[in-house]
């Protein structure tokens, strides 16, 4: 297990992340998500945290807030201190059907930061991430917020879920100009079935040194083949991500190839093909049983050949937007320069 920088911070987390989503039963908008009790629990804990893993994420809607209640009893069922892991959970989803149930306003963060900390059993979260974009709440309103949870020491960095690039990095003028916490990562989907983050999002990521937090990366799944053939699970249930069928097909067979070569199952190489992309800080495993953990940590062993990583980024390639052809065109001499450091010749240049 290798360990990652969170964003401009000087916290380290592991390049696999434990998330909870699967703990305890689900319902609503997360129905089949898994329904793995205490005993499975603390068993799947254990075995991540002896393999090296020492983030873990959860939310406070998972579960209806039992995933937090399971989280942090199992910690200490299994006497893990609590400063040899980094915990991250979120707010912002409904909770209850009133008017002060959901969003990112001071009173729904604090309230729920009270009710996070008391089931998960710590004084602090170490991560804490608004999960969607609250279009009711001033951005002012939020950023001073979770910097008055941070300064009362409540929370060590906070982060969000789910945002566009454009979303957060007016979050972070607002925070710079506040004189505000400011982000350190943002937690998103990415797979190989779901590269479209690549678009805005990475590059803003780069730019501001911000980390990357990639949930569903098998795409519920649909990465792990057992779909193809009429298979059952949570994809049945509700379909998410969302998966274009005609261009996850190519994927599939790369991956078979690949598979084949490394003598791993497809999920092993599709974990690990998101390992390789410089843009990621850690990787959140859903877990349903023993096993698939056991599966899914294989991947931090598995080092893909170039030949590897071009198969996998051709059959899975996205498809050039505007300004993103644009970019190419007028700034392909200009990229060459800075990487060669030399000129192109007279002919190139006209």
């Amino acid at each position: 297990m290798r360990y990652r920088v969170l964003g401009n911070s000087g916290l380290f987390v592991s390049e696999m992340c434990l998330g909870t989503m699967t703990f305890g039963p689900s319902t609503g908008r997360y129905a089949g998500a898994g329904d793995v009790g205490q005993e499975e629990v603390d068993r799947i804990v254990r075995r991540a945290f002896d393999a090296g893993v020492n983030f873990f994420d959860t939310a406070n809607v998972y579960s209806g807030g039992q995933s937090e209640e399971i989280l942090g009893r199992s910690l200490k069922n299994l006497g893990i201190a609590r400063r040899e892991v980094v915990i991250a959970t979120k707010v912002e989803h409904a909770v209850g059907p009133g008017p002060n149930d959901s969003g990112a306003s001071r009173y729904h963060i604090i309230d729920q930061l009270k009710t996070s900390l008391a089931r998960l059993g710590t004084d602090h979260v170490d991560l804490y991430q608004l999960h969607g974009w609250d279009l009711a709440t001033p951005l002012e309103e939020t950023i001073r917020a979770l910097d008055d949870v941070v300064r009362q020491g409540l929370v060590r960095y906070v982060g969000v879920s789910n945002w566009a690039a454009w979303q957060i990095t007016k979050a972070l003028g607002v925070a710079a100009r506040f004189s505000a916490t400011p982000f350190q990562s943002v937690q998103a989907y990415y797979s190989l079935v779901g590269r479209e983050l690549e678009r805005e999002i990475v590059p803003m990521l780069e730019s501001e040194r911000l980390g990357l937090l990639v949930y569903s990366p098998l795409a519920g799944g649909y990465l792990s083949g057992k779909y193809r053939g009429g298979g059952t699970g949570r994809r049945g249930i509700i379909a998410f991500p969302p998966v274009d069928e005609a261009k996850g097909t190519p994927v599939l067979a790369a991956l078979e190839r690949i598979a084949a070569r490394h003598g791993a199952p497809l999920s092993t190489i599709a974990l690990a093909w998101l390992l390789h992309r410089p843009a990621v800080t850690s990787v959140i495993l859903g877990i349903k049983r023993f096993e698939q953990l056991e599966e899914n940590l294989k991947a931090v062993d598995v080092r893909l050949a170039d030949a590897d990583l071009r198969e996998l980024n051709d059959a899975s390639a996205l498809s050039v937007e505007y300004p993103g052809w644009m970019f190419a065109m007028a700034d392909a001499a200009r990229a060459n320069l800075l990487r060669t450091g030399v000129l192109p010749d007279a002919g190139a240049r006209t």
